[in-house]
Parts: structure tokens; sequence; C-alpha cells
């Protein structure tokens, strides 16, 4: 109800909530990256998402395909998009310490993440890598 609020960030999971904050007459941005389409759907303007970052071509295609009303492959790329991270999240270590390895293997090195989050741990490299191939094959795919 403060009228300096003109947006919010919705990341409870039921993407109905979209429609509350609608309703209150507020934008609203999509959380939750594994239904990015279902909160455009809802009536998100936009999102805002932790995984966005390692793979920023895909949710932008997303964008674009349900922007054009082209609904199968905008859920095409969603799909392969959870695929991912899924996979992300088979990591035994910190979520985001594997995406900044992601992020090192495409040339951008940021270093780990701070404490006190664990580091990247070696056992997860292999997950590290088949991510990063996930990502590249699905914007061959899609890109």
């Amino acid at each position: 109800k403060n009228p300096r609020v003109i947006a919010v960030k919705n990341s409870s999971m039921p993407v109905q909530d979209i429609q509350m904050w609608k309703d209150a007459g507020v934008l609203v941005f999509n959380g939750p990256d594994e239904q990015y389409i279902s909160g455009l759907a809802m009536g998100a303007c936009a999102g805002i998402g932790g995984t966005y970052a390692v793979m920023p071509e895909l949710f932008l295609k997303v964008y674009e395909h349900f922007q054009k009303g082209e609904m199968e492959p905008a859920r095409q790329i969603q799909n392969d998009i959870d695929r991912i991270i899924y996979k992300m999240c088979e990591a035994h270590g910190n979520l985001y310490a594997v995406q900044k390895a992601i992020l090192a293997k495409n040339g951008v090195p940021c270093g780990s993440v701070r404490k006190p989050m664990p580091a990247l741990i070696d056992s997860d490299t292999a997950v590290v890598d088949e991510a990063h191939a996930m990502i590249a094959a699905a914007i061959a795919k899609y890109c």
C-alpha cells in the first residue's frame, strides 16, 4: 500500500501470486527461473533470476518468443533451461560457485563466491562441465 512501491519481484512458487500483485497495481518481475514462461503468462513484465547470468541468451529467447505469441518454441527453451538448472542443482556444493565456474569457462573469470558460502568442491567439476555443455548446445539450437 506504500505509494512509493511501483514494482516487486515475486519469488513465491505459486505463479498465481503474480496476479495478486498485478491487481494491486504494481509491476511484477517473475522470480523462480524454472517458471519464467509461466510468470510471463500470469502477467509478469520480465524476470529477475539467479541463473540468468550463465544463460542469458536462452532467457532472452524465451521472452522474444513469448512476446510474439510463439508459445511452443518458448516452452521448449524453458524446458531446456529447467534441465540445465536441474543439472546445476546436482552439485553437492554451492550453486553460485557452480555458476561462477561456468562463467569462467565462458571467459568471464569472476572468482569464487564470497564467504561464508562454500567454494566449488572438486567433485562438482563434472557437473560444471556437463551444465556448460548443455548451455552451449541449447544456445546453438535456439539462438
